[in-house]
């Protein structure tokens, strides 16, 4: 069986702030410096790879799951196609919730105003859309996750474990992108919102052909030997994809802020659930404000 855990990066800094920030490359928070709690508590749980994506925070979260990882270690890798969406323009910039009823939302970019898109197409000048977000999740998924894992998880006696460090928007689109490839379609149901540090996990178990038929069978009993056809991604074969945890954050209930640390502000909820893939509820638009 293949598992794969798709865990949130630990605080930014940038999240501390209400600003946009996907490619924006902001180091840990002193909270999210201690992701340590995170590596910790997969000390007894085995990792085949990490992958992570190459921005600051996502990276040293990836290196504090390393460390806590016994010898020998696993296979480490660094991938762009995992970063969170690029909001361009809008980088670095305040974001706002509601935009102006009879404003274009074109001349909101132009007076530097950049409010949460709600269509999965919008996307700020320079920037990605959710669709183009998907579009890389499913590479990556096929291409990093696939290829190089499945044949092993079919033809060993133990399961296969990958941990794919990322963020919170590309996670929503990540997860989606494995469940899509599950015999008869995934679930209309989503999986966002993941806390700081927090992990989802999926399982994949493949259906084997032996002989002339297709036999569904665990990969667990599959005996050392057996005749496998080869894997590859013109052929792969049915797989059946599952979620079995959601938002696992267990290990952070003990992580407290330090006295002397600027805390989170409390209405910056919002943005927090925005940035942990959760999105956010269309608002009624506000109207344009009067110059009296």
């Amino acid at each position: 069986m293949l598992v794969v855990s798709f865990i949130r990066h630990g605080e930014s800094l940038d999240n501390l702030k209400s600003i946009w920030a996907g490619h924006k490359d902001a180091e840990l928070s002193e909270l999210g410096v201690r992701a340590k709690a995170l590596g910790e508590s997969y000390t007894n749980t085995r990792l085949d790879a990490i992958i992570t994506s190459d921005l600051k925070r996502a990276h040293a979260t990836a290196v504090a799951l390393l460390n806590d990882q016994a010898d020998p270690k696993p296979s480490f890798k660094v991938d762009r196609d995992i970063r969170e969406q690029c909001f361009g323009d809008a980088e670095g910039h305040p974001w706002m919730l509601s935009r102006i009823s009879s404003k274009p939302l074109d001349d909101h970019f132009r007076d530097g105003q950049y409010p949460v898109l709600f269509e999965r197409h919008e996307k700020f000048p320079d920037g990605e859309s959710l669709d183009d977000v998907a579009v890389r999740a499913e590479r990556f998924i096929r291409d990093h996750v696939l290829k190089p894992h499945l044949s092993r998880a079919i033809s060993g006696v133990e399961d296969i474990h990958v941990a794919v460090v990322s963020h919170g928007l590309c996670i929503s689109e990540l997860v989606p992108a494995l469940l899509k490839r599950s015999v008869g379609g995934s679930p209309a149901k989503d999986y966002r919102g993941l806390q700081n540090t927090a992990w989802t996990r999926v399982t994949v178990q493949p259906k084997v052909i032996l002989g002339p038929l297709w036999l569904v069978r665990l990969t667990k009993r599959i005996q050392p030997g057996a005749q496998l056809p080869e894997i590859n991604n013109e052929n792969l074969p049915p797989l059946i994809v599952a979620v079995t945890d959601v938002n696992r954050h267990e290990h952070t209930a003990n992580v407290k802020r330090q006295k002397g640390i600027v805390a989170h502000d409390p209405k910056q909820r919002g943005i927090r659930d925005f940035f942990g893939g959760g999105g956010a509820k269309k608002p009624v638009e506000a109207p344009e404000q009067s110059d009296e």
